[in-house]
């Protein structure tokens, strides 16, 4: 199989110290299989266990790759105070995204201001404002670039299926993972379904010339994980993006993970 993934982290006031973090995830992934296994009484462990070739990951964008709601509520709020509008905090702004700018913008409005003109001026307002200062807040989350170049380095095809529209999709993906060749790099484009809608993914499977049952769709949320059962691809849930385990479970991800490195155990139990 695949050579281990040796890390090593660093502890502020404790030193280097070197973790087996391959070791960590199988640990967690056996106790998640263990308790999802006694909860659903055992209807979950072959679906959990089939055996599969992963040969594409298809990773959403915002609270999954890029730690991006900074610059989302910079910019929202930015537009909003122009105009002496209320503004939101960054706990409001994780549950303003997901959907698209439309959306965010939508629910950033006061709902009596939620008429298409108003919503159709902030929009073009929010995406000059935020394409001008996409990366000030903006950072990958801990972990993502070591595994993008792991999983290129073992020939996995990567993808990217976000809301976002596709200028900033194409953007962000450019700025932080410049080194990397991705299969497609997809946003929110005229006349295509967003996500819940399994357009994007069915357009990339089409695109990379891959079946089904070698995909792992990775995303942050309920929208993610119904987009991955829409178009019938094994979805995993990350906790540490934008919205809450309890939401990934509710919405039937077929894996939660804490960290990225267990997205490699995925891959190499495959």
């Amino acid at each position: 199989g695949p050579d281990p993934v040796e890390l090593v982290r660093h502890d502020a006031g404790h030193g280097a110290r070197r973790l087996d973090l391959r070791l960590r995830a199988l640990l967690h992934l056996q106790h998640r299989l263990a308790a999802d296994v006694a909860a659903r009484g055992g209807c979950r462990l072959e679906h959990k266990t089939e055996k599969m070739k992963t040969s594409l990951v298809i990773f959403d964008l915002d609270g999954t790759l890029l730690d991006t709601i900074g610059d989302l509520a910079v910019a929202c709020n930015a537009v909003l105070g122009v105009r002496g509008l209320p503004q939101h905090t960054y706990e409001e702004y994780c549950h303003f995204v997901g959907n698209g700018i439309l959306r965010l913008v939508e629910r950033a409005l006061p709902e009596p201001l939620r008429t298409p003109e108003t919503v159709a001026a902030v929009r073009a307002d929010f995406v000059k404002y935020y394409t001008e200062h996409i990366d000030a807040h903006t950072r990958p989350y801990d972990g993502i670039p070591e595994l993008i170049a792991e999983l290129a380095r073992r020939g996995v095809a990567l993808a990217v299926a976000s809301n976002k529209f596709q200028a900033g999709t194409e953007k962000l993906v450019g700025l932080f993972f410049p080194g990397v060749t991705f299969a497609a790099v997809l946003g929110q484009r005229p006349g295509v379904p967003l996500k819940p809608s399994p357009a994007v993914v069915e357009e990339i499977l089409a695109r990379t010339g891959t079946a089904r049952e070698e995909v792992l769709y990775v995303g942050d949320s309920g929208v993610d994980m119904q987009t991955a059962a829409a178009a019938r691809v094994l979805s995993v849930g990350v906790a540490w993006g934008f919205r809450s385990r309890e939401e990934l479970e509710c919405a039937g991800a077929g894996y939660l993970v804490d960290s990225p490195y267990e997205i490699l155990d995925i891959y190499e139990r495959g």
